[in-house]
């Protein structure tokens, strides 16, 4: 008798799954992005652009944005035991070579206690600061900066 119920169980699982690992072909056909374009539409080309020449600290669009890298950062190593970016922007660094200085939250740890080094958590500085390019908006937006940075 167990043997029956685990083998008509086996063949439960194995119906359900299928029809979930295998949907129809025009189910397939009918899926959307999130932006509303048909999936099968191309994505935009990866490298496809350029990044903006140097220039001076971007102006920021909302309170707490990070600042945007205002120059090329191509081949730019950062990894667990380096830090291209430190080269420049280090407290012991930014006066010789202009470049902004690593603000003090980088310094603390989610509990808010100080550290005398950047925070694991914002080591990797390309996960929030970015550099600009050429690149077009993927959808039309009207945003608007923050009242007080007008």
């Amino acid at each position: 008798m167990k043997k029956i119920t685990r083998n008509l169980v086996l063949a439960l699982v194995a119906a359900v799954g299928f029809g979930t690992v295998m949907p129809s072909v025009a189910t397939a056909q009918t899926v959307k992005s999130i932006r509303g374009a048909d999936v099968a539409e191309p994505e935009p080309q990866v490298g496809h652009f350029r990044q903006l020449p140097d220039q001076a600290p971007i102006d920021r669009e909302y309170v707490q944005q990070p600042p945007l890298i205002p120059h090329k950062v191509e081949g730019y190593e950062v990894t667990m035991n380096f830090n291209k970016c430190m080269d420049c922007h280090a407290w012991s660094r930014y006066k010789e070579t202009n470049a902004t200085k690593v603000s003090l939250t980088h310094f603390k740890d989610r509990d808010g206690g100080e550290l005398s080094n950047i925070s694991p958590r914002r080591y990797f500085c390309m996960q929030c600061h970015v550099p600009q390019t050429d690149a077009k908006p993927l959808v039309g937006n009207s945003f608007q900066r923050a009242e007080g940075l007008r």
